[in-house]
């Protein structure tokens, strides 16, 4: 499998964010870590394994980033303003230095799916959300996605426009939300075993569904608990079975 490490110094970030690529063509798989991981964890938890030969065959070309959870919402010493501007930056890093990158590393037209597994399931929604003219779907496994779980009971404008069942029932423009409902690659995720939350992702396909956006609920058995074992399995398999 081609395998590759790039880098650069993010204007947005003001630091170094390193992204690897796995594969030469297809569509664009943007991985978003978990929790405070790295670009490379979904490697070391073999989850680059598990979908190696859609990789080696040109179905998807993966991109997997930083996160930068630990200077933001995991880092309990910071002030939550603080927090919640440090989450900006890294919108603005994703939309206006990762996707140029892959655009230019693959193709103008090159569909982007973001995906993600726990906190990275609630970035690369909240990701897709804001920027349907970007993004074409995602791929959501065992998310939460009421950011305030994380805020510690902080909330403004910043916490509100990456909280997506927040800001999506007010969604009322004649340009994001029609793209939303044309959609066909909205895969929301989840098992039933140990420390998953199937309610929530219950929740927010009813909030998804009242907005008239498609989408595709999936509740795993309760073999299934929040783990790689977990993912392991489901990406996989939507990659198989759904692209």
């Amino acid at each position: 499998m081609h395998r590759e490490i790039k880098e650069w110094y993010s204007p947005a970030l003001n630091k170094k964010m390193e992204i690897a690529v796995y594969g030469h063509y297809g569509f664009a798989l943007l991985m978003l870590p978990t929790a405070a991981a790295d670009y490379l964890e979904y490697e070391r938890f073999l989850l680059i394994d598990a979908i190696s030969k859609h990789i080696e065959s040109g179905k998807v070309k993966v991109y997997s980033i930083n996160s930068i959870n630990a200077e933001s919402w995991l880092n309990r010493k910071m002030h939550p303003r603080h927090k919640a501007i440090r989450h900006q930056q890294f919108n603005d890093y994703v939309y206006n230095e990762v996707i140029p990158f892959i655009k230019n590393t693959s193709s103008a037209n090159t569909p982007i799916i973001t995906t993600g597994a726990s906190l990275g399931a609630l970035h690369s929604a909240n990701l897709f959300f804001k920027r349907p003219d970007l993004i074409d779907g995602v791929i959501a496994m065992s998310g939460v996605y009421d950011l305030t779980s994380y805020t510690d009971g902080y909330y403004d404008d910043d916490v509100y426009f990456n909280s997506p069942i927040h800001y999506i029932p007010n969604l009322q423009d004649d340009y994001y939300l029609p793209k939303l409902q044309k959609s066909s690659q909205i895969h929301i995720l989840t098992g039933s075993g140990s420390y998953e939350s199937p309610d929530a992702s219950r929740k927010f396909s009813g909030v998804l569904h009242s907005k008239g956006i498609p989408h595709e609920l999936d509740i795993w058995g309760y073999d299934m608990s929040h783990d790689w074992p977990t993912w392991r399995a489901m990406l996989p398999y939507y990659l198989e079975s759904r692209f």
